[in-house]
């Protein structure tokens, strides 16, 4: 984490896939909550982060997320896998093949 953490800022697009905990800024920013000092991906110091999750609910350790309501985050609610097929799909309609 520590290796990738360094490159968020630099980072126009981050895609979280189904996380919540993991991607958690809580863990960082407020000492009481019950992940706080937790290691996490700090997507949100990106430029933008699209998170693909069924819902807005919270994770295993049952803490609201406030990446979800940042202003450079955007929610794509659904099944991931559908969502991501059907992405990969279209970049292949519009690109031609990706590997």
């Amino acid at each position: 984490m520590d290796e990738i953490n360094d490159d968020f800022n630099d980072t126009d697009l981050v895609l979280v896939i189904g996380a919540n905990d993991t991607v958690n800024s809580a863990a960082e920013d407020d000492p009481n909550s019950i992940i706080a000092g937790m290691p996490v991906l700090k997507v949100w110091k990106s430029k933008q982060v699209i998170v693909m999750k069924r819902s807005l609910g919270v994770g295993y350790a049952a803490v609201d997320n406030p990446i979800f309501f940042n202003p450079n985050t955007s929610m794509l609610l659904g099944d991931a896998k559908k969502t991501c097929d059907a992405l990969l799909n279209k970049i292949k309609q519009t690109y031609g093949y990706v590997t």
